[in-house]
């Protein structure tokens, strides 16, 4: 396995899922309390979920819309935790998830993953990502010391143990907890502390390699975070070092040798600043001969700390394949007569009566294609100009990647077609939902453009070349719902016990 660029960063020794103090929530109706991913909720559903329940998880994942917001978050969190609305499970443990519903079985299992940057091959990310949402959630998880909701990682278990296990704990316990959501999808969870079962998941998980299904953003957010931690603990010790060497050459001592021993009452460097964040470390000088201890330098292999982990739900794809579906565009500054006139150029343009009749004909369709409409009619381009195309398409990457509906997209529709690039500022997304993105568009005096979802191994294949797609080429599903377990980065204790909130109030 090669080295991570970064020493001062700590390898794991392969796929990690360790067990962790799962927050809860304690409220009778669970269903009211939790939400969809945080990118699949608009202002509607944020309104539609807090008048579900007042301690809806969205009061965490989207506090609001001023600067204050994540400061909001933390506040939230941490009344929530003081009050008893959330509370922390005593026993570490992983937790067995299950989606079931019409066409719908899903089981994985959530637990802290330990981090690893995609040079070493163990979490693969298969999606570009934008600076918008990484800086937004890296904002959140550094103001609320938390992570509020797993990311989605997928794996090819092959008939493991792993996958054996979450089978017969999921046929044969009773569920910790479980729910139905107003869409028809029953949740159960199952915890799993026995020292036994969790060696037998770890030792399972090891040589696997994982891939990121959703929350690029936020496991990019993990890993600025695990860079920022570790800068501010190199620092730290640093400091005291360098200090310490200046105070016991001016203590001149006439009857012993001096020797500094960084310290922190006997605890290694790295776990005293886990568990007090934002704490120096402290470096006591000692005069020779002194107690054997443990000297810890800033050249010390680092021990993995909470900001070494981040929440996340792993699936077996072998056991349970995910629905892979479309991520739509909208392009509320470009009018669709102004968009079909200038694909005329380069594309074949077919026009259909309706968003049906258009839908109908994409699925129909191989190589690029894309629909697009307003309300009302819908015009199916196809066949693009295989020389514009070409010239387009960054020779830099694979012919996969070059030949993916979303890459073409992205360097050849956009720009050269319509003379725009697809970032947050110009091009709106909608999830899955084609009827949604017509009425996004029309509301907009825009265009909708509705892409056929990519295939799974194409996806597979690019990510394992090292590549990643374009930005929101993909959703996987199903996704897991969010709020049914969070994980604070103060193991042991609550945030609330660092900061005491200013209210009580469970609301």
């Amino acid at each position: 396995m090669p080295s991570m660029a970064n020493p001062e960063l700590p390898i794991p020794g392969g796929l990690v899922l360790r067990p962790f103090h799962g927050v809860r929530f304690t409220v009778d109706d669970l269903a009211g309390v939790t939400s969809p991913p945080y990118d699949l909720i608009d202002e509607a559903e944020v309104r539609k979920l807090l008048d579900l329940h007042p301690n809806n998880v969205v009061r965490l994942i989207l506090p609001g819309t001023d600067h204050h917001k994540y400061a909001e978050a933390r506040e939230t969190l941490h009344r929530w935790l003081s009050c008893g609305v959330l509370t922390a499970d005593e026993t570490p443990a992983v937790y067995i998830y299950e989606q079931s519903g019409p066409g719908i079985l899903q089981r994985g299992i959530i637990g802290d993953v330990g981090l690893a940057g995609p040079e070493l091959g163990i979490i693969l990310p298969h999606e570009n990502v934008m600076p918008g949402p990484v800086a937004d959630r890296l904002a959140l998880m550094r103001t609320t010391q938390a992570n509020l909701e797993p990311i989605f990682l997928l794996y090819d278990g092959a008939g493991g143990a792993t996958t054996h296990l979450v089978d017969r704990i999921a046929a044969s316990r009773p569920p910790l907890t479980e729910m139905e959501t107003e869409d028809g999808v029953r949740h159960r969870l199952w915890a799993v502390t026995d020292t036994g079962e969790l060696a037998s998941i770890d030792a399972d998980l090891r040589p696997r390699q994982a891939l990121i299904a959703d929350g690029h953003h936020r496991y990019a957010t993990y890993l600025a975070l695990q860079r920022e931690h570790r800068a501010s603990v190199t620092a730290s010790v640093t400091a005291s070092v360098t200090s310490d060497a200046a105070t016991t050459t001016s203590m001149k001592p006439t009857t012993a040798v001096e020797s500094v021993t960084p310290m922190t009452d006997g605890t290694p460097v790295e776990s005293a600043e886990a568990t007090n964040p934002g704490k120096p470390t402290k470096a006591t000088a000692s005069v020779s001969p002194v107690e054997p201890t443990e000297a810890v330098s800033p050249t010390s292999p680092p021990e993995p700390g909470p900001w070494d982990f981040g929440l996340a739900l792993l699936v077996d794809s072998s056991a349970y394949p995910p629905d892979l579906k479309a991520i739509h565009r909208v392009i509320p500054g470009l009018p669709l007569e102004e968009a079909l006139a200038k694909a005329r150029g380069s594309w074949q343009v077919h026009d259909h009566a309706d968003l049906a009749e258009g839908l109908a004909a994409l699925e129909e369709t191989s190589g690029p294609a894309y629909l697009l409409s307003a309300g009302g009619s819908a015009h199916l381009l196809t066949d693009p100009d295989p020389d514009q195309v070409e010239h387009a398409m960054p020779s830099e990457h694979s012919a996969r990647w070059r030949a993916l509906n979303t890459s073409i997209l992205a360097e050849f529709l956009l720009p050269k077609v319509w003379g725009m690039r697809d970032d947050e500022q110009s091009v709106r997304v909608v999830h899955h939902d084609p009827e949604a993105a017509v009425r996004l568009a029309r509301a907009s005096g825009g265009t909708a453009v509705i892409l056929r979802p990519l295939a799974v191994d194409e996806v597979l294949a690019v990510a394992a070349q090292g590549e990643r797609v374009p930005r929101k080429s993909t959703s996987f599903g199903p996704k897991p719902r969010t709020g049914l377990v969070l994980r604070t980065l103060t193991p042991g204790r609550t945030p609330s016990e660092e900061n005491p909130p200013s209210a009580k109030s469970g609301s």
